[in-house]
């Protein structure tokens, strides 16, 4: 307790100012509360902090995956008992962007998918949220084969020269990483069948859809050796440090990273 430190939102800001974030910018955040020590107001601290920042031309997203809405059988289930995954599997609440929890995702971000005027995609366990200029264009469309690829909303953070904001979380949070998976050509790659609940003509249905199949163990692998090229900002933020990186830069990377790498 004699090390955690007080962060206020002028801390969140020079911070991030530090990091390269400016008025205008088109950012992926990721974020862990936690890390940070005692931040004054929590969650909304930082997301405003965030927002005034990039100002009014610029755009925050962040990831709101609600990955609990897959087939228990893939193992996001494995603390309930197996013979329970058949009536969870029949009773899980079909995806509604307005109200479904996120996953995982952090304080910051299931505060964020609320957050007056952001908007989020339609993907039933892999949604993002974004708020600002380019909210509706990364927000739409986000097709259910199409989690991270080609204009899925990573995909369209390539294509608008975007950045990935890295606060107290690790590259194995980096999703812009997936991106990469879809492109690169490594021998174990390969699709999966998912399956959630979404609602179709006013019913909630079953629906299972092939995408690719999600690979992220050699994320914190592939960031290091990233890190090494000297394109990542750093600044200090409480307890944690903020690392700041051109999206397309990071992607170009891993795709080359992960051909030579990858089994």
């Amino acid at each position: 307790m004699e090390n955690r430190k007080l962060v206020i939102r002028k801390d969140i800001i020079n911070a991030c100012k530090e990091a390269g974030v400016c008025k205008g910018q088109t950012i992926m955040v990721h974020t862990s509360l936690s890390s940070l020590g005692y931040v004054c107001g929590g969650a909304q601290t930082v997301i405003e902090a965030l927002i005034h920042c990039v100002g009014k031309e610029g755009t925050i997203m962040m990831p709101t995956q609600s990955w609990k809405n897959l087939d228990p059988k893939t193992g996001v289930y494995w603390q309930e008992p197996e013979e329970w995954w058949d009536v969870i599997r029949e009773n899980i609440p079909a995806y509604d962007k307005r109200i479904t929890p996120t996953n995982t995702m952090g304080a910051v971000a299931e505060m964020f998918r609320q957050w007056q005027g952001t908007l989020r995609s339609d993907h039933p366990a892999r949604s993002v949220a974004a708020w600002g200029r380019h909210a509706e264009y990364l927000t739409e469309n986000h097709d259910l084969s199409n989690i991270f690829g080609e204009g899925s909303p990573i995909g369209k953070l390539y294509e608008l020269d975007g950045y990935v904001l890295l606060i107290g979380v690790g590259y194995d949070k980096n999703t812009s990483l997936h991106l990469a998976d879809v492109r690169a050509e490594y021998p174990g790659k390969h699709m999966v069948t998912e399956s959630s609940a979404v609602m179709e003509n006013g019913q909630r249905i079953w629906k299972s859809y092939e995408t690719l199949a999600v690979d992220g163990e050699d994320f914190e692998e592939i960031g290091k050796a990233f890190e090494q090229t000297g394109q990542v900002k750093h600044a200090k933020l409480g307890c944690a440090a903020l690392s700041m990186m051109s999206q397309r830069a990071l992607v170009d990377f891993a795709v080359k990273w992960i051909e030579e790498n990858r089994k």
